[in-house]
Order: structure tokens, then sequence, then C-alpha cells
């Protein structure tokens, strides 16, 4: 027990001197390496097997590496071993057959592990090694593998792995002490394996993981020689993901691969691939820099397995493990592409290799049909070679859904006999119109764009992408290379919305929608836009409308946005306010104005305004128009003319006087304009002169009339003057006895309607009008009046007519001298049956010639019945025996 502890004690001390050559560690290298121990006093030429190289005689002290050692000897020899054997210990590899083991240094100390003898049964101890740095750069992980023979397996194995980190590998004063290793417990397998894991700083990545392994096995404890590694430079990345093989357009078969998501550098790839077909089957091996490899000479019904495995492109690496096999077996007919995404207008090509059974099919007897109803052309065929058959679809034209296939079935067939696969052909029209508008502030660019006119094509997506230039556009625009993704909004209209905020508004914007499909992409035809040139302003500001006062005509003043400064066009719309507006427009060409006045036929109507404005050079938009501006009714004129009025005469015989009451009917807007504050009488008499009575808003009046001739003129007021022209009625005594009227007829058409027609005799006053008084007779019914133009001998009056009342109708002729002898009847003509048949005259005979035509037309085609109706059964004499040989068109005299 007391050698065995000065044995362990004795092994730390001279460890500590090991440590201090730790210049000289094994450097790990990217394979499997090993550690061997035996004793010192053991001749090489039995311990090594035969092929490794001695080399006792030259002592350089570097721990190299050789391959691994596989002792034969007898159990006899370890026998003979004394209680204290010294074991040396040295690293070789497959690579390096070489194993040099240090003995002593300049102070005489080995380095050696010293262990009980009687616990060997055999004469050496050998480990396989292999250290690696995760992929995630986090963990560095040693693995060990005993290769002890019996009857070292039926013990336990425990190993520690001891480790510092340093900043640099070389020679200097300050060397680690032995507690400045961490110690991290391996875990071991029942199989004899142990995985060590050293978690390693990001921040130390390329710093030198200097480590030795403390090995315990059947009792003994081994210490190996110190190794050393940079941890960057030992990285073994994960298995690359996504393998998956599939043909190509050219007919190749592609194997293809992602990397590791997690490695800072780049990777090279080792494939391998097998291909079992009719023809052959062969193995390869390809060692490749990128995600993919071609194979050439792909053959129907032929079955393909492909294994990928990573390691560092450039420097030192581990190589990974191989993904998982992936086996691809093709068709008996292959058509490549398998499937064409593109766009109308466009060239596309299938190709086609038919195996019939166990034999391909001669390129030149291959046929092939759209969708099993068309045949297609042979001029549209190409032989590509002996098995490879090639179809061209020229300027093709959208695909036409059927039900739920959105695409053409492309058929490839061996003459008459056709495969039940086939090539799937997407065409779709990728025309989208894209409009862009610059709002007036001229801080951003929306544009829009539909998706409706896109087909619908399961698992496609539109995306909106574009160029900047530096200034403006080009004269063609093109899809540039380098472009930019555009967030879009689906709005409620249906359309996609893009906002460009902020904006240059002189750089030219090219932009296409993007179809992506797992088949490929396509780009609808670019659009170049420059936001300066699709400005559209704010609209007019501080609109207003009124009617001028005594010109009368609508004027509309606005005030011009601030933004663009480019000069702008105006454009006006204006109509009568109302539930519906009828528009009119009027245009503003020149950017300097502010105002516009316009001709309008009603100047006592309510106008709503409207103005908007665009550039004057004609780009850009027009903007929204404006809030509607009204006009106000006020006076804008004098009236146009007084009110017409009539006379009452009421005469009192006790007191031998006549009052004369005027009645007028109050004037409408379009003669006011557009008011009347009140109306005034103006009076003239030979003795009294003239005078004025204002009536105010009243629309009747009362006076004496005591002259032989008193005029008077009702005059209408407003704010702007009286009205400047009236009517003059002039009341004499003389005048009131001409009677001009010789006769008066009434003719009643209707309840509505009633036609007057009157004769003159010849006179020598000026007559001017007359007024036609009518009212139900034998009643104190109102009177009711109208004035007729004095060049009018009949005239419609239209009013509610009782039929079984009687009307008084009275016909005064006015003359400038006054108002003469009026006519006056109380009943309808008699004769009034004839002149009503009169009126409908003109109704009946209309409709009596277009009955006519119809019934000559009926008779004409009964006629035509009925002869063939009547000559059907008659035989023609022609036809008959008795009638052989007789001229039936020379007469005959009958006896």
């Amino acid at each position: 027990m007391i050698c065995q502890k000065s044995c362990v004690a004795l092994l730390h001390w001279e460890f500590i001197y090991v440590i201090t050559a730790f210049n000289l560690a094994y450097p790990i290298t990217p394979w499997k390496f090993k550690v061997s121990c035996m004793p010192s006093n053991t001749t090489y030429d039995f311990l090594f097997p035969p092929g490794i190289s001695k080399n006792t005689s030259n002592l350089n002290g570097r721990y190299e590496a050789v391959v691994e050692t596989k002792l034969n000897s007898s159990g006899t020899y370890l026998s003979n071993l004394s209680s204290r054997t010294t074991f040396h210990c040295c690293f070789w590899s497959e690579e390096d057959k070489n194993c040099s083991v240090y003995t002593d240094d300049i102070e005489g100390k080995a380095f050696v592990t010293t262990v009980n003898s009687l616990v060997f049964q055999q004469t050496g101890a050998n480990w396989n090694i292999q250290c690696w740095m995760k992929e995630d750069l986090k963990l560095f992980i040693c693995n060990i593998e005993s290769l002890f023979k019996n009857p070292f397996k039926n013990y336990d194995l425990k190993v520690h792995l001891l480790y510092v980190l340093l900043d640099v590998l070389e020679e200097s004063p300050l060397l680690p002490q032995k507690d400045s290793f961490q110690v991290v417990q391996c875990n071991c397998s029942v199989h004899e394996c142990c995985e060590c894991h050293v978690p390693v700083p990001t921040a130390k990545l390329n710093d030198t993981l200097l480590m030795y392994l403390k090995i315990t096995s059947g009792g003994a404890v081994f210490h190996s020689p110190p190794m050393s590694a940079q941890p960057i430079n030992v990285v073994k990345p994960d298995p690359p993901l996504g393998l998956r093989m599939e043909i190509t357009d050219t007919g190749s078969l592609k194997i293809s691969w992602s990397s590791p998501t997690l490695v800072p550098f780049q990777l090279q790839y080792q494939v391998q691939y097998s291909e079992n077909s009719t023809k052959y089957i062969r193995k390869t091996d390809e060692i490749v820099s990128a995600t993919s490899l071609l194979v050439d000479s792909v053959l129907p019904g032929s079955s393909y397995g492909a294994q990928v495995r990573c390691k560092r492109l450039d420097g030192l690496g581990i190589w990974s493990d191989w993904s998982a096999l992936l086996t691809f077996t093709t068709q008996d007919v292959i058509y490549f592409p398998p499937k064409i995404l593109t766009a109308v207008g466009s060239n596309i090509s299938f190709h086609c290799i038919y195996k019939n059974e166990k034999k391909i099919v001669s390129s030149k007897k291959i046929v092939w049909w759209l969708n099993l109803a068309e045949k297609i052309p042979q001029s549209q065929y190409d032989v590509v070679d002996d098995h490879i058959s090639k179809v061209t679809f020229p300027n093709l034209n959208a695909t036409k859904p059927r039900g739920k296939f959105t695409y053409d079935a492309v058929y490839c067939c061996n003459e008459q006999e056709c495969h039940h696969r086939y090539a799937e052909l997407y065409v779709i029209d990728v025309n989208i119109n894209i409009s862009c508008e610059t709002d007036g502030y001229l801080t951003k660019m929306t544009c829009r764009w539909s998706p409706n006119a896109i087909q619908s094509l399961a698992g496609s997506n539109l995306q909106l992408r574009y160029h900047r230039s530096s200034l403006y556009c080009s004269d063609v625009p093109s899809i540039h290379p380098v472009s930019e993704p555009k967030d879009c909004h689906l709005q409620r209209d249906g359309f996609y919305e893009c906002i460009f905020q902020p904006i240059f508004l002189l750089s030219g914007y090219t932009m296409w929608i993007r179809i992506n499909h797992t088949l490929g992409s396509l780009d609808s035809p670019p659009a170049c836009v420059i936001p300066d040139s699709v400005v559209k302003p704010l609209p007019p500001s501080s609109v207003k409308a009124e009617i001028t006062v005594k010109i009368g005509l609508l004027k509309i003043s606005w005030e011009k946005p601030v933004f663009p400064e480019n000069n702008l066009q105006f454009q006006i719309r204006y109509g009568l306010s109302g539930k519906q507006v009828q528009w009119k427009m009027f245009e503003v060409y020149d950017a300097k104005l502010k105002s516009a006045s316009l001709p309008v036929p009603d100047l006592c109507a309510v106008y709503t305004v409207q103005v908007r404005c665009k550039r004057l050079d004609g780009l850009g938009y027009w903007s929204n128009w404006s809030t509607p501006a009204h006009t106000v009714v006020m006076d804008v004129k004098v009236p146009i003319r007084g009110p017409e009025f009539w006379r009452l005469i009421s005469e009192d015989t006790t007191k031998k006087e006549r009052n004369v009451t005027l009645l007028w009917k109050p004037l409408m807007k379009n003669d006011s304009l557009c008011s009347v504050r009140r109306y005034v009488v103006k009076h003239h008499t030979s003795h009294n002169g003239t005078w004025l009575e204002d009536v105010g808003n009243h629309t009747k009046l009362t006076f004496l009339w005591t002259e032989q001739a008193h005029s008077v003129m009702v005059l209408a007021i407003n704010s702007i003057g009286a009205s400047s022209a009236n009517f003059n009625l002039t009341f004499s005594r003389a005048i009131s006895k001409v009677n001009i009227v010789q006769s008066l007829s009434a003719y009643p058409l209707n309840s509505s309607c009633v036609i007057l027609s009157w004769m003159l005799s010849p006179s020598d006053y000026n007559l001017m009008y007359f007024i036609l008084e009518w009212k139900i007779l034998n009643e104190d019914s109102e009177i009711k009046w109208l004035r007729i133009p004095s060049s009018v001998k009949k005239y419609y009056v239209h009013d509610y007519f009782i039929p079984i009342e009687k009307y008084q109708f009275s016909l005064y002729p006015i003359f400038t001298e006054g108002v003469g002898k009026p006519k006056i009847i109380n009943s309808f003509a008699q004769d009034d049956e004839k002149h009503q048949h009169d009126a409908d005259l003109y109704v009946i005979v209309p409709i009596i010639i277009s009955s006519s035509i119809l019934l000559l037309g009926i008779l004409s085609v009964s006629h035509q019945r009925m002869k063939k109706l009547f000559w059907e059964d008659v035989p023609n004499p022609k036809n008959c025996s008795w009638a052989q040989g007789l001229n039936f068109q020379k007469r005959t005299d009958i006896l």
C-alpha cells in the first residue's frame, strides 16, 4: 500500500514537469488518432507490430502519430514485470506510423505512468481518440474508445479530461500550473466508449486548448501526453439538410441539399451516389463546393441513391456524418421539365423519354397530344437524339381553366399508345397595370394594382418589386437585376396599395409585379414612374361664389395650392343646388387667374360651385374637388318690370262716385331680381299732375276716380331700385265707350280648357293688348283675369271649369288712350259640339287611316289563303287521260 501511494505521488510530481514542455503537445488532427502505452524496458520489436518503424535511437521529444498497435504478446511476459513498472505513452495515427517516445528531459525527468504490473495481463494498452468542435461553436467534444484486450474489458472504464485555454501556444516563462487545469468527467457507455464535453466561450474559439487524459481501466491509471487544438480549426458540421433528387429541365438528375445554418465559414461537400438501371450499375464519389450536383444521362425506370457530408472548405476541419440515404426512382415516361409556368406570348418546349416495357422507344416514333383531345402538329416536333423527343409551343395563349384543372396536360405517346403520365403547362396573363400618384404635400407616393387580372394559381403569391434610378426614367423600362420588394396591403376594393415614403421627386421608380410559385417566377411588364410626374395636387382653397351686383354674373374665386410649384390649370363645375346637381363645366387655362365670371340663366337661384386643379403641362392627376361653395340669393339688379295689374270698378250712384281697385300678381324672382321690398303706385291726372302712393307688400289698392282720365302705373321696388319697365293703364270715360270687339265666342274642349275666339272692327286707336275676365255667373266668385297680346284672335284658357255651371267671359280692349268697351258673353256657343268635333278630328283621322291600311293587309293575306285552300283538290286537266292531245289554248265551239 505504501508503494502504491508513493507511485501515485511520484506520478503527479513528475507530471508537473511534463506540463512545462506543453509547447511540445500533440496537435489534434481532423482524423482519428491513438494513444498507446507500454513498459519502458520492453523490446520495441516485440511491442510494435510489423510495419511500425522504431525511432528510439533518435529521440526528439515530440509525440507523433502512429498506426494502431495490435499487441499479440503472451500473458507470461507481464508476469515477469517488476512491481514498479514504467510505461511510456505516445500518439500515432494511420497517416503517420512513426511513434517517438520521449524518455528524459534536460533535468532527467521522464513522462511516465507507473502502475502495478500485476494488473496487466498484456504488454500494452491502446485507445482510439477523436476530438472536434460542434457546429454550434459552443462545445468541444472528445471521443475515447478503448482497445484493451482481455481481461481489461472486465473492469470499469473511467476517463477524465483536464484542460486549460491559453491565448498563445508558445514558449513562455508563465507556464500553467497543475491547479489551473479544469477537470471534466467523461460519459462512458457499456461499450467501453467515453465522450468528454468541454465548453468553449465564443471569444476563445481561436485560443489554444491544452489538455490531457486521465484514463482508469481495469484498476490501472494512465495519463496521456498533452494534446493541443484550436477549436475553430476542428469544427465538425452537422450533416447537410434537405437532400433531394429531381430531374432538371435539361433531363439531368439534380442532387441538391441545404447547408447547415450555424457554421460561420464556407463548406465543401462529398457526394456518394449510385445508379441502378437496365444498362449498368455504377457508384460514384465526388467533392463539390456548391450545394448541388448534376448527373447526366438519366434513364427511365432507373433507381438512384445518394448521400452527402460536408466539412470546412479552407483550412482544417472534420467531415460531418453522412446524411441519411435517399433513393429516387424514375418513371417509365420522363418529361423534362415536368411542369412549366410561363406568360402569355412566350415560347416553351417539353422533352420526353418513353420506355415501353424494357425498351426505350425511338424518338422518331413519339407523338404529342394536348389534353388527349388535340394532336400537336409534327411541325412542332424536334428529334434531340435517338431517345429524346422535343415539342415546342409558340406564342402561347392563357390557359383556360377546365373545372378544377388550371393547366393543360401535354402527353408524350408511342404512336397510338399514350402513358397515363403527362406534363403540365400553366400559361397566365401577367399584364398588370400599376398606377401611382404623389400626394399634394410631395411627401409620399401611393401605388395601386389589382390582382384580378391574373388567373388564380394555387400556391402562388404576388409581390411588387422596384428599382430606383438616380434621375428620371429610361426610354424603355426594363427589369433591373438589383431590386427591392415593397410591402403592399389589400384594400376593401380588391386593390393592393403600396406606399413609398420618403420619395425622391425626380428619381425613376421602375416597378413590376413578381409572381412567385414553386414552378418559378414570372414578372409583369415593368413600368417606370417619376413621382414629380404623377402629382395629385391639393384642391384649391378659399373657394367663393357670388352673383355680381348690377352685372349679373356668377363669379367664382379661389386660391392656388402651395404645392406643386408648377403652373396649374383649373376646372370649375357649377349648377343649381339640389339633391342631384346637373353640373356644367368651365375650363381655366391661364395659371395666373384666380377667378372667373360666368353667365347663368337664373340670377336668383342658389348655385353650388367646386374647383379642382391639375398641372398645366398635362402631367399628373386632377386634384379632388374643393369644398362646395354656395351663392346667396340677393338683389343683383332692379326688377326687370313692374307687375301686371287689372282693375275692378265699383260705382256709387247715390254719390255719383267711381272707386277703382287695382289688382296685381306678385313678381316672380326672375322678374324682380331677386326680391320685392314694396310696391308703389304712380298716379297721373291732368288736374293733379303726378304723385306716388306706397302700397308696401300688398297686391291691391283702391282709389277714387274723379277726373275724365286717370293713368296709373305699378312699380316694384327692391334693394337696388325701382323696376325699369312697367305696365301703364289709363281710365278714360270717353275711351270706355269705344267698341271694337264685334263678336266673342267660347267653346269648351274639356273640363280644363276653353277656346275663345273673337272678331274686331277697324279702329283709329292704338290697341296694346286685351284683358280677359271670367267668373261663374250669378255668384260672387273670384274674378280671374289674364293679359292677351293684341295680335291674337283665338286663345286657349286653361282652368278648372265645372260643366254644370255657367260662366261669364269679358274681353276688354286696352288702348294707349284707355280701356275700351268690353264684349261680354254669359254662355258657351251653341255649335260647341262642331268645334269639339273639329278638335277631335286631328286625333281620329290618323287612327282611321292606320286601321284601313291594316285591314287591307289582312284581306290580301286571307284572299291568298282562300285561293290556295279552294283550288287545292282541283286536278290539272293535262294530267288526265281524256285530255291527252288537246290544246287548251285553242278555242273549240261546243255544239
